[in-house]
């Protein structure tokens, strides 16, 4: 099958020439690369004085965009009309593929009839902290799996689940169903893998195929990633409504909880608890968003050009 890799773009750093280095080594080999570029002067200025298209000009092509025209469904969705490959692979600027392996292993688990989508396992960068990378864990185990409608009621909103930080999608598929939606703010790649679920679809789970890929954020960032979490899913009622996503964040803080105070680390937990309440007011803010004022909802949101349109 061929493959064409996706990657949205914003302040790309020098990291950019070590991901690309690293999908070009692939043990698959890449048809192109799709940069969806947000602001170009900021693409200009990291190339500025490389060999970049000398480099990679025959692999990679680039597109740019304003950030008022972003979205986390529209600009991705823009960019799959520029691929006619079999398969596409969304990444994010942000995650290195932990070996040559990640398409090989992602294409063999996209391999059955039924499954519309692929995603990878996430590992965390060495600079990770201690919450965060148990974290990590829990969201990404070390065992595959396949999701499909009959998990629906033993696994609730994870059933949905995908990350767009690594997924691979069969284009026939996604064609089929018409794509990534249209206008969100966040949770495209969730919002997908639940229509294709309810359409009798599956979404893959690849615990071999793995990226590195992880965040030390502030509790202000986790606040302000939560409630555009919490608007996505009020915007998309068909979905959430009936499936909430505090179930499983009960669990999280549960396991986590435990694993601190087994692994001796009891001194985090104050810091985790006021984490978790950071998290839980933007989402509870994002989820009734539509009842807030608009400098309140400009002051909580981690994507404050996405109101302004």
């Amino acid at each position: 099958m061929s493959i064409d890799i996706i990657i949205p773009l914003y302040k790309p750093k020098k990291e950019l020439f070590a991901l690309l280095d690293a999908l070009l080594t692939q043990t698959v080999r890449v048809n192109r690369i799709i940069l969806m570029n947000t602001e170009e002067k900021y693409f200009t200025q990291l190339i500025y004085g490389s060999l970049f298209w000398e480099k990679y000009g025959n692999k990679v092509s680039v597109y740019h965009i304003s950030q008022r025209e972003f979205n986390h469904g529209g600009t991705r969705r823009m960019a799959v009309r520029r691929s006619e490959a079999e398969v596409f692979v969304m990444m994010t600027q942000d995650a290195k593929p932990a070996n040559p392996y990640l398409l090989e292993r992602l294409l063999k688990a996209l391999r059955p009839d039924q499954v519309a989508a692929a995603y990878a396992r996430q590992l965390p960068a060495p600079d990770c902290g201690v919450i965060e990378r148990y974290t990590r864990s829990f969201n990404y185990p070390d065992r595959s799996h396949v999701n499909t409608l009959a998990d629906l009621e033993r696994k609730g909103i994870k059933t949905f689940f995908c990350s767009n930080v690594c997924a691979a999608y069969k284009r026939s598929i996604y064609d089929e169903l018409d794509g990534f939606v249209k206008r969100t703010i966040f949770n495209e790649d969730m919002i997908f893998a639940a229509g294709a679920i309810k359409s009798g679809y599956a979404v893959a789970y690849a615990a071999d195929a793995e990226v590195i890929h992880s965040h030390n954020y502030t509790n202000m960032q986790q606040m302000r990633r939560n409630f555009d979490l919490g608007v996505s899913q009020a915007d998309n009622p068909q979905i959430f409504r009936s499936l909430p996503s505090e179930k499983e964040g009960k669990k999280m803080v549960k396991e986590t909880s435990r694993w601190l105070w087994q692994h001796k680390n009891k001194r985090l937990l104050p810091h985790f608890y006021i984490q978790c309440a950071a998290k839980y007011a933007g989402y509870l803010l994002g989820k009734h968003y539509k009842k807030l004022p608009k400098r309140m909802v400009m002051a909580c949101t981690d994507s404050p050009y996405y109101w302004e349109r």
